[in-house]
């Protein structure tokens, strides 16, 4: 029987320089940033006793903790750019972890964030793999190519194609010839003693793990991010799913100056009705102007930012006495005019929002409330969900809570 090693998986930031797509690691996927997702699948792994990102980015860092991994060090600057060996990385971290915690694991995982998609269970699959066999130095997971090498050219130094491999004229529909397998990239299993001593992120002796075709997504470009947003909206992946770790743990600002307020879905219950001229009605609800009205007079100041342009915003803006910005596509630029023109800094504002084009202003500000009716994305980023629906009480719920905390504060 193979006693159980200890394990630390490194979701290393390796790509924050790249072109293809910039910053791709706080890029949203789902609601959550793309590293959530590495984060989640090392999380749910039994053979998995520690998680670590390894960045040179304080906000991917801080990122990745929200989902419950750690982040003890920030990598040099020198060791984050996109030709920066792996190999290189990860003798930083294992020689980080020995110099300051005295803690060396047996077995490093790595996972690339830009394949966000692995089957539950697959990692410790690839762990055990390697476990079994004191002779294997790594497992690499990988999938069959979508083309042949067989049927592939390059150009040589005359601009003239030449057959990629050296077996003669190749044919489209030739035989595949040799067995070709590409690194997914969805997991490298390799022992610490391969990385220190051999130098190496995979050895002498290297096992394969099969992904199925249906989870192999790579991320490169924003192309790609689309096509996977498609296939996690459309499909029934069976994978583990991050979560945020006690999302609702950020406390309310101290001083609250400013709510903002989206309008659709938060003010309203996000239906809209159209009679034949088409001229379009929206449901609100009344207790939600008794309560902006007394936030009012506590002091705090609220307004609609919307990106909606029809004329019923600022008619309902008027009747609850408050300001309105609306037909708004950049809602995070109009966001900081906002608080700008009050002198008023981020962490004094409160949003209410229940889209995902609401999240990114979510994320700028002191504390954000999402009805409980809002999109499951922003239920994952919000600070707080509240029990009543958009149009039905939630922004009321939402002034109940903030005049309570003033209350509290001024005991």
């Amino acid at each position: 029987m193979v006693d159980r090693p200890q394990v630390v998986l490194g979701i290393v930031e390796d790509c924050y320089a790249s072109t293809g797509l910039p910053r791709e690691n706080v890029w949203q996927l789902g609601g959550h940033p793309l590293i959530a997702f590495g984060v989640a699948s090392a999380m749910a792994a039994k053979s998995i006793d520690r998680v670590i990102v390894s960045t040179a980015n304080k906000r991917v860092a801080e990122s990745a903790c929200a989902y419950g991994a750690e982040a003890p060090f920030l990598l040099p600057a020198e060791l984050a750019t996109n030709t920066t060996p792996d190999l290189l990385r990860f003798q930083h971290m294992l020689s980080w972890l020995q110099d300051h915690e005295g803690y060396q694991p047996s077995i490093v995982v790595q996972i690339r964030t830009t394949t966000p998609f692995r089957p539950r269970g697959f990692l410790d699959s690839a762990i055990a793999l390697l476990q079994a066999d004191a002779k294997t130095d790594s497992v690499l997971a990988v999938a069959h190519p979508k083309q042949a090498p067989s049927a592939m050219w390059t150009r040589d130094e005359k601009d003239y194609l030449r057959p990629l491999l050296e077996r003669g004229r190749a044919e489209p529909d030739s035989q595949p010839g040799p067995l070709a397998l590409w690194q997914s990239g969805h997991a490298d299993v390799v022992r610490t003693n391969t990385i220190l001593k051999k130098g190496s992120l995979t050895g002498d002796y290297v096992k394969s793990v099969f992904v199925d075709p249906s989870f192999v997504v790579n991320i490169d470009r924003s192309e790609d991010l689309h096509c996977a947003e498609t296939l996690l909206g459309t499909c029934a992946l069976n994978i583990d799913l991050p979560e945020r770790s006690n999302p609702q743990s950020v406390p309310l600002p101290a001083r609250t100056r400013l709510v903002v307020l989206d309008f659709d879905g938060t003010l309203t219950d996000d239906r809209v009705w159209v009679d034949s001229e088409g001229r379009e009605s929206v449901a609100c609800s009344r207790s939600d102007g008794l309560g902006l009205e007394m936030l009012r007079k506590a002091g705090i100041e609220a307004c609609v930012l919307s990106k909606e342009a029809n004329p019923v915003v600022a008619r309902r803006c008027e009747k609850l006495r408050i300001a309105c910005t609306q037909g708004i596509d950049d809602k995070v630029g109009a966001l900081r005019e906002i608080m700008a023109k009050r002198d008023i800094e981020a962490r004094e504002v409160v949003y209410v929002g229940n889209d995902v084009i609401d999240i990114d202003c979510m994320r700028l500000v002191g504390f954000s409330f999402a009805p409980a009716d809002a999109h499951p994305s922003v239920k994952q980023q919000t600070d707080c969900i509240l029990s009543r629906a958009g149009g039905r009480g939630a922004v009321r719920e939402v002034c109940e809570i903030l005049l309570a905390n003033l209350q509290l504060q001024s005991e």
